[in-house]
């Protein structure tokens, strides 16, 4: 397992959520800071396979089928979610795009649990797309 530089364990005793959590990157990051991973969601089954190997937890499937009580109380919530719908490398159709509107998933999560960490990948044409008239769920602003 690869070993990131540990980071003094300044969130220790936090604990967080891992969506779309692909191979576990923000899994690496998160755990050299010393907070405890209590749930990951991947739909990719070798991401998922590779997930369970490299951290040792076992990630559910598919987010859009996990009901937000079925998830544990958490202080931190990650998000890899896929960015194509928004990015100035994708077809930047927004929430017309399937995969765009895996974000209400993370705002229904975070409306529910609300964490008090929440880190989203970072996807450069979010704020901007659709010259600024993406709206985001009402289920945010709660």
């Amino acid at each position: 397992m690869l070993k990131i530089e540990d980071h003094n364990k300044t969130l220790k005793g936090l604990n967080f959520i891992d969506l779309f959590a692909g191979i576990g990157g923000f899994h690496y990051a998160l755990e050299s800071f010393g907070s405890d991973c209590i749930f990951a969601s991947e739909i990719d089954e070798k991401a998922a396979k590779i997930y369970e190997l490299n951290h040792h937890i076992k990630p559910k499937g598919d987010i859009t089928k996990i009901k937000e009580e079925d998830i544990p109380k958490h202080d931190i919530l990650c998000g890899g979610f896929p960015c194509q719908a928004f990015s100035i490398s994708g077809k930047q159709k927004g929430f017309e795009d399937t995969r765009g509107t895996l974000f209400f998933d993370i705002a229904r999560i975070v409306s529910h649990h609300k964490p008090k960490i929440i880190f989203l990948e970072n996807v450069k044409n979010f704020v901007r797309h659709d010259n600024g008239n993406t709206k985001l769920s009402k289920e945010v602003d709660k």
